[in-house]
């Protein structure tokens, strides 16, 4: 896949995992559905202001849809670490990074790093399956209604349960996810 290609790709992925159709994300655009279609079949490229609105409809940073910068044989196929696309900071002190080279899977994989004194304190619950592998550091969860504390190592899923998370510790935590279907 072009790396240049990917924008309507993820755009479509991350209308259908929210349960919007053409007509209802156009709509909330003030865009045509089939300017909106162009756009996911990537015949047509979106203007700046329209990529950032886009990012806002669908509650995802507008990084997400930078495309990655790779050459030609490896676009949609190998991330480089230097070329990982930036979700932002969702989360104050909650860095993550995209791992997939892009959201046209069942899953996508994320790179999460939780800074010292970090914490989610409302709990969130997605409509998805969710595996994470803790790579460093420890990480306080909050499953459902019970505390556990995960280390390097360690991994944990999340399914359609309330999840909160706290790093009290003096170290970055770090871990990988993979979720299912692409949120981000």
């Amino acid at each position: 896949m072009d790396a240049a290609r990917t924008l309507g790709a993820d755009l479509r992925s991350l209308r259908k995992s929210r349960g919007l159709t053409l007509e209802a994300l156009s709509g909330r655009l003030g865009k045509s559905v089939g300017w909106l279609s162009q756009v996911e079949r990537d015949l047509s490229t979106p203007e700046p202001g329209d990529v950032a609105a886009l990012a806002r409809l669908l509650d995802v940073p507008v990084t997400l849809f930078a495309a990655p910068d790779a050459p030609d044989a490896e676009a949609g196929r190998i991330v480089r670490a230097s070329a990982r696309r930036a979700i932002g900071e969702r989360e104050r002190g909650l860095v993550e990074e995209l791992l997939s080279p892009d959201l046209t899977d069942a899953f996508e994989v994320i790179h999460s790093t939780f800074l010292p004194g970090a914490e989610r304190r409302d709990p969130v619950t997605r409509h998805t399956a969710e595996l994470a592998v803790m790579v460093a550091g420890r990480l306080d969860i909050w499953l459902g209604g019970e505390t556990f504390t995960v280390a390097q190592g360690d991994s944990f899923r999340v399914r359609g349960e309330t999840l909160r998370w706290a790093n009290p510790y003096n170290v970055p935590a770090v871990a990988v996810w993979v979720i299912s279907p692409p949120v981000y």
